[in-house]
């Protein structure tokens, strides 16, 4: 079980990568570490913070994708009627852009750290962007 840490500012999370239900996002995904990128809030997703990536290509289509994601479920939408991002949801979320709604897949999954999104989604909201990095993880690295 492959897992990410991610970091934004002092707050550390480690994800679980979803290798079996989206196999070729997560491969794609993993040959950008370490992945570096502005984190801001969405606009029309609920509670939630994204990555905006514009026209970037991951190489990958939809799979295991949803527009219901749950806290911490990491998604990645490959663009087309809007442009390519990553979904980072604190709280309740319907993935949606100007365009309507959409679906990414669902990718990772955030575990440790978890009870910290909330607090970090309304700093983004109040506060401002922050800088979010995702590395590789190795069991018993300190956070």
């Amino acid at each position: 079980m492959a897992k990410l840490l991610i970091k934004v500012g002092n707050n550390r999370f480690i994800a679980q990568l979803e290798e079996e239900k989206a196999p070729l996002t997560c491969a794609a995904f993993k040959q950008l570490l370490p992945f570096k990128s502005r984190l801001v809030h969405a606009r029309w997703s609920g509670e939630s913070m994204w990555i905006p990536l514009g026209d970037f290509t991951l190489g990958v289509s939809y799979e295991n994708h949803t527009s219901y994601p749950s806290k911490g479920q990491i998604l990645f939408h490959p663009g087309g009627i809007s442009e390519t991002e990553i979904l980072l949801p604190y709280g309740s979320c319907i993935f949606a852009s100007k365009v309507g709604l959409l679906a990414g897949n669902h990718f990772l999954t955030i575990g440790e750290g978890f009870d910290e999104l909330e607090k970090l989604g309304r700093d983004v909201l109040w506060e401002g962007a922050r800088e979010i990095i995702f590395e590789a993880y190795a069991e018993g690295t300190n956070l």
